[in-house]
């Protein structure tokens, strides 16, 4: 097919040089702003289960913690941020300069496991199924063929050992067979619910989390190029000041619901890059030696090109996100 006269005229050199003038600036704002109104117009809320949700079903279902020492002296460390470009990366390669540490970056994020988990769990079982496993036969008993058995299921504590053995197996072994004798994770989808589930299959974890102000995150992602970013693939794309804001809000606003005592600490990102994080209190709780200069030396994967986002992106993320920006002590 041949090229039209406006390819040609695209291509030319009038149209290449003002491009490059406040004419060019201003035809993409028009169409940044076209799409982040219609994205924002369009965009629909993420609903997942709160903590307490989570914590009221896994207390219905008598969850016991094992007592197999082997188990409980298992500490891996999950790094959990609110969102895409927060930090979670550089923060990441500063644990990970102690050698016997490695956390897995996002493993398979897209398929939102950890999240999916959650749910199921928090909505897992019916009052009047609770009721046939309290009552259940005893699988052992003689008598089984003739009793009610249509309803007959393991002891629960081995829900909670069978989901913790496919993340040892997933996450763990191969972490170990490499060598490392700590490991963990890092991600940029999961909030304080999912906390709350590894806590429960890991009681001596340790969590991190970190935030950045939600306008430097967005425009570092807007300006990326990467193009669409999914919470969950192929149907929850963060793609617009809009998808994103509620994503960090949600993230954001959840680590409030956690109780006092949860073993996490918070930290911003503009504390990290500026220096304020006591990283010897840090590596004193986490149990690991951390040299940060080695990693806080190197500058990897900087994106933003504006100084600031426009105005309309600004509102948005204002609107969208303003719980969790006064939760974490974020200016609008």
């Amino acid at each position: 097919m041949g090229r039209t006269k406006a390819d040609e005229y695209r291509n030319g050199p009038i149209w290449n040089w003002a491009r490059e003038t406040w004419i060019g600036d201003w035809v993409r704002a028009c169409k940044r702003f076209r799409h982040e109104l219609w994205s924002w117009a369009r965009s629909t809320q993420i609903s997942s289960p709160s903590v307490d949700q989570l914590a009221r079903s896994l207390e219905a279902l008598k969850v016991l913690q094992s007592s197999n020492p082997k188990e409980e002296t298992e500490a891996p460390i999950f790094l959990l941020s609110t969102g895409w470009r927060a930090g979670s990366t550089l923060f990441q390669r500063i644990l990970v300069t102690d050698p016997r540490l490695l956390l897995w970056g996002e493993p398979l994020g897209e398929m939102t496991i950890f999240s999916g988990l959650a749910e199921m769990l928090s909505n897992c079982i019916s009052p009047r199924n609770l009721q046939l496993w309290n009552e259940q036969q005893d699988p052992s008993s003689r008598a089984l063929s003739t009793s009610w058995v249509a309803n007959l299921y393991p002891p629960s504590n081995d829900l909670r050992l069978g989901l913790k053995r496919l993340f040892d197996q997933w996450l763990r072994e191969p972490a170990r067979q490499l060598g490392f004798t700590r490991w963990g994770l890092k991600e940029v989808r999961l909030g304080a619910t999912e906390a709350h589930l590894l806590h429960w299959l890991y009681p001596n974890a340790k969590f991190l989390s970190i935030s950045r102000h939600p306008y430097d995150s967005y425009r570092s992602l807007a300006d990326s190029g990467w193009g669409q970013v999914y919470h969950k693939y192929p149907s929850v794309a963060v793609e617009s000041a809009a998808s994103f804001a509620r994503h960090w809000n949600k993230l954001a606003v959840s680590w409030r619901q956690l109780p006092a005592g949860f073993p996490v600490v918070h930290i911003k990102y503009e504390d990290l890059i500026g220096g304020k994080v006591d990283f010897r209190e840090l590596e004193t709780w986490l149990g690991i030696k951390i040299t940060e200069n080695v990693a806080l030396s190197a500058e990897v994967g900087g994106t933003a090109r504006r100084a600031q986002l426009s105005w309309f992106e600004r509102l948005i993320i204002r609107r969208e996100a303003g719980d969790g920006m006064r939760a974490i002590g974020y200016s609008e």
